[in-house]
């Protein structure tokens, strides 16, 4: 709860701004804070009327499917699943062999940071091409 409204949810506090208030803009305030608790009110009504309602779909189906002969943990489990996954990417295949600082044998597949070795090696003149497969 923000500053504003802590103070006014302190009676004292209340009291000692009303003090220096005329009685015309406390009635206007009045008014306003009325207007808010009923609205307040009604969303409120309006949420719980929506909850019972839902219930009641929730219990009237639930029935209907028994009266049918279904489970109703069947038909959640025969649903097919809401979210479908994402297919992972088959891994590329590799197309630069090359030997590393300690004389193993490496694949890239010439994508992403070209490794340091070939770096190198075209820094100092050879092709790229020389270490294809």
């Amino acid at each position: 709860m923000n500053k504003n409204l802590s103070s006014l949810n302190n009676i004292r506090t209340l009291r000692a701004e009303a003090r220096n208030m005329p009685l015309d803009v406390l009635e206007e305030l009045r008014q306003k804070l009325e207007t808010v608790v009923k609205e307040c009110r009604e969303e409120e009504s309006a949420r719980e009327a929506e909850a019972r309602e839902k219930a009641e779909k929730l219990a009237f189906y639930h029935e209907l499917l028994l009266e049918e002969g279904i489970n109703p943990a069947e038909l959640i489990n025969s649903a097919s699943p809401a979210v479908i996954s994402k297919k992972k990417r088959a891994k590329r295949p590799a197309k630069y062999r090359y030997s590393d600082e300690n004389g193993q044998v490496r694949y890239w597949t010439g994508q992403g940071r070209t490794p340091s070795v070939i770096k190198a090696a075209i820094e100092n003149g050879q092709s790229l091409d020389e270490f294809l497969l």
